[in-house]
């Protein structure tokens, strides 16, 4: 039964990649693959069996190894992918932020693409030109803003989708790891608005290595690993529960 006040609702969600092992250099090891019945290709699942809810205003951490599935769940949020079997539901206006660049049109300009996002997400040419300079602003990369996004460094990337997603208020927010690519300050200044979108009762989903960005900025966490979920609680533990996981080598690197 699925809670009233849920606005991200995962049930038996799987996703199924298909990966191919080795390519065929010519048309006759194809056919002789074929005809001997060969397989070269087997069937990975990034996510198995996922069943969660996140209420309206409530910040989800998700954490994880690489490869572990984490991003591949965000993307079946955020409608990238359609999940291999399963239901997923989600419940008002959503911003993600899953990928550098992703969304950015490379031969336009920053100004240019504040306007092509803001339009992708139903806003009006008038809304968002009232709202271009306060993204701008927030972004800081100076001149380069009437440059061509394909030259920006990956931090400039971050900086304007990062000010474009929080500038449309969106109702639920989604960052998977892109702050790690920005300076000290300018991060700072992305978690003081995020706890503002906190404190104005959005919902946000973070997934990030920075176990201590966990423990400060959300209500609860997820482990998630080799697409199976396998704590859901307060940060705190889940934090405990998946440095427990980790080798030592890699817990050291976090």
């Amino acid at each position: 039964m699925s809670s009233s006040s849920a606005v991200i609702r995962l049930q038996n969600v799987t996703q199924r990649f298909r990966v191919i092992q080795e390519r065929p250099d010519t048309l006759r090891e194809l056919f002789s693959k074929m005809f001997r019945h060969q397989s070269s290709f087997h069937d990975f699942e990034a996510v198995k069996n996922a069943s969660f809810e996140v209420p309206r205003g409530q910040t989800l951490g998700i954490v994880g190894r690489n490869g572990s599935g984490k991003s591949t769940l965000l993307k079946i949020i955020a409608g990238v992918y359609k999940p291999t079997s399963g239901e997923v539901e989600v419940k008002g206006s959503l911003a993600p932020l899953i990928e550098l660049g992703a969304g950015f049109h490379h031969e336009l300009t920053g100004r240019e693409n504040i306007l092509l996002n803001g339009l992708l997400m139903g806003y009006s040419k008038r809304e968002m030109l009232e709202r271009q300079q306060r993204v701008i602003d927030f972004a800081e990369i100076g001149d380069f803003i009437d440059s061509p996004v394909k030259q920006y460094s990956s931090g400039m990337y971050m900086r304007l989708a990062f000010a474009v997603a929080t500038e449309v208020d969106p109702q639920i927010l989604v960052v998977d790891e892109i702050l790690g690519v920005g300076d000290m300050s300018f991060q700072e200044k992305c978690f003081e608005r995020i706890r503002n979108f906190r404190k104005a009762g959005k919902t946000i989903l973070l997934v990030t290595h920075n176990l201590d960005d966990v423990e400060e900025h959300c209500d609860r966490a997820l482990l998630i690993d080799q697409g199976v979920i396998l704590a859901d609680g307060a940060p705190q533990e889940i934090i405990a529960t998946y440095t427990t996981l980790m080798t030592p080598e890699v817990v050291g690197a976090h």
